[in-house]
């Protein structure tokens, strides 16, 4: 039986619990938080199997010839969500101005580069590391204006945490669902203004959305079209961009991955063809280095069927 769309599952957790625990790591620091996050994150863990056997299935296709007990396979599961956990007290701590992990990398400086080239950009994103902690820096330097689109129904209480616990808005959001031909026209102002555009490409949309089968971590399975057809219609310089923590840090990437000013429009199926596979290879590769770090907790291939573990 397939699960439900990443979309129609609903967040776990109240903002009261959310707000608590982030009182914790504030007053008593990183390791009572971590113990109190334990027992948390085990009582996710326990109660919601669908994201359990999602871990689990996903873990599996990073190494397909390991043999583990059922046991083993569970520790491993546990810590993909405790990397979660982490990492959303990692996003509360950036947007408050108190991140002081070292930031790792060519990234910030290959940003800021961007940022004096003036022509703005579409930056393709995955579900992969703390994207928070580089918006955080963003909001920090004048330059780097970011208008983020995504499903924002399904982060409402996190959305609060963030606001209510850090004081600080949020990035633009625009809603996925709703990008109509004045919205696509508004992108592109202010691509042209020297803005950037940031957009999820590891996740299929809602309803009709079209979407291609690629070849990702050894099988098939479907990522969206939208944010590369989004690119051929705002003709601009195209990046990928993650952050991932490593250590007692983070490891900053923001590259340039093409540029659709000059592609010509009889050109561009072929454009959008060779380019999902090419960014799902490059998502790959990160996933494999950074493998506790991919945060997609459902069914994400086509052959993923939500059996009991």
């Amino acid at each position: 039986m397939r699960s439900r769309h990443w979309a129609h599952i609903g967040e776990r957790g109240t903002l009261l619990g959310m707000l608590t625990m982030v009182r914790i790591r504030r007053v008593f620091g990183h390791w009572p938080f971590r113990l109190v996050l334990r027992p948390v994150i085990g009582w996710y863990f326990l109660r919601h199997g669908l994201a359990r056997r999602a871990s689990q299935r996903y873990l599996k296709r990073l190494n397909p010839t390991a043999t583990l007990s059922s046991p083993a396979r569970w520790r491993q599961s546990f810590g993909h969500f405790m990397a979660f956990g982490e990492a959303l007290m990692d996003k509360v701590t950036a947007w408050s101005g108190e991140q002081h992990a070292p930031i790792r990398g060519q990234g910030v400086a290959n940003m800021e580069r961007a940022v004096r080239d003036g022509r703005g950009g579409l930056i393709l994103v995955a579900h992969h590391g703390n994207l928070d902690i580089v918006n955080a820096l963003g909001n920090q330097h004048d330059g780097f204006h970011l208008t983020v689109l995504m499903h924002r129904h399904n982060a409402q209480k996190f959305n609060q945490l963030l606001e209510r616990a850090t004081g600080q808005p949020r990035p633009e959001v625009l809603e996925v669902t709703d990008i109509t031909p004045g919205t696509a026209q508004t992108l592109d102002t202010r691509i042209r203004s020297g803005g950037f555009v940031v957009i999820a490409a590891d996740r299929v949309p809602l309803g009709d959305g079209r979407t291609r089968t690629l070849e990702f971590l050894g099988d098939r399975a479907p990522f969206p079209e939208g944010p590369f057809r989004l690119a051929t219609l705002l003709r601009c310089p195209v990046y990928t961009l993650s952050c991932v923590r490593d250590g007692d840090g983070f490891q900053v990437d923001f590259e340039p991955f093409d540029d659709t000013e000059g592609l010509p429009r009889r050109e561009r199926d072929a454009w959008v063809d060779a380019t999902m596979q090419r960014h799902a290879d490059h998502l790959a590769a990160r996933v494999r280095r950074y493998p506790l770090q991919w945060f997609n907790f459902f069914s994400f291939w086509h052959d993923d069927t939500d059996t009991p573990s």
